[in-house]
């Protein structure tokens, strides 16, 4: 029996490994098929405090789990398909391993971004196409760059990239947005912002330096190339959810719905990082949420355990 299950290795589980391990509640960290998370394929991360040229995602992420086994966290591997409540504890079971046996759980498994079905898009993350404005817009400044998208979260990447980008185009597949009104008033009422209605991207064009221009078709049929120095997809994120439905409470969209900080409805589970947070998901507010559930969890095995 664990004390602590730790689902997810990016930065909000990797906090929660730190913070539980220096509390000697010897956390188990169970990594999915992405050890470390999205971070892992950031070239550059230029808004993580305290290092004033950057530093590269995948070393970030690897010198976090370093520091986390140093101070006593285990690692294991493998693919969470269910938690169920048993008499007093969590059974989580895996797709080809044994099940896991814990006292508490802290559910770190974050989102992924949602991109379009174009090829080369993972190879070309980080070489001109982007899923995050606040990210990676400070490397178009005075540039040319593409939104594609039609919500609320498309409009706030537009509007962020309008105040250094030197032209924002956004593409949108049908003839008006879904996002609310108030933000289409914004984005309407930006000179810097263009819009191109029932347009859809087919392609994308890179070379040895990345990203340099995509293809796209209007509603008549007509395709053109439209040069660029950046693309940015805000079609959505999906929370890693799936394997907590039915026990912990989900809202409409499927992220983790907590309460008094990182607790779920269930007590003993506790969300942390992107799988809790649609609003903000930053590496930084991520590790915040994290060291905030070990924290509460803590008190919760202090108290109840």
């Amino acid at each position: 029996m664990e004390k602590v299950v730790i689902i997810g290795s990016g930065p909000a589980g990797l906090t929660s490994a730190i913070y539980t391990a220096r509390a000697a509640l010897g956390p188990l960290v169970v990594e999915g098929v992405q050890p470390g998370g999205q971070l892992t394929t950031t070239t550059v991360i230029e808004n993580w405090p305290g290092f004033e040229d950057g530093i590269d995602g995948n070393k970030l992420m690897q010198d976090m789990r370093k520091q986390a086994e140093k101070v006593g966290a285990r690692f294991d591997s493998g693919t969470i398909v269910k938690i169920e409540k048993k008499d007093g504890h969590f059974e989580i079971q895996r797709e080809y391993d044994t099940p896991i046996l814990a006292q508490t759980v802290i559910v770190a498994t974050g989102a992924k971004a949602l991109t379009l079905p174009l090829p080369n898009v993972a190879k070309l993350m980080g070489y001109g196409v982007s899923t995050c404005a606040v990210c990676d817009g400070f490397f178009y400044k005075n540039k040319v760059v593409v939104v594609v998208g039609g919500g609320d979260s498309a409009m706030e990447e537009a509007m962020y990239l309008s105040k250094m980008a030197s032209q924002v185009t956004l593409i949108h597949r049908r003839d008006k947005f879904r996002a609310s009104k108030s933000m289409q008033e914004r984005v309407l009422a930006n000179p810097k912002i263009k819009i191109l209605y029932s347009t859809e991207l087919l392609e994308m064009k890179a070379n040895d330096q990345g990203l340099y221009a995509i293809v796209i078709q209007n509603l008549a049929g007509e395709k053109t190339e439209m040069p660029l120095d950046g693309l940015f997809m805000a079609i959505g994120h999906q929370p890693n959810t799936d394997f907590v439905k039915g026990l912990v409470e989900l809202d409409d969209k499927g992220y983790i719905l907590t309460n008094n900080g990182t607790h779920t409805n269930v007590p003993g589970i506790f969300a942390a990082g992107d799988v809790e947070d649609k609003l903000y998901r930053q590496a930084v507010t991520a590790a915040g949420r994290g060291c905030q559930a070990a924290l509460q969890l803590e008190k919760y095995i202090e108290g109840h355990v």
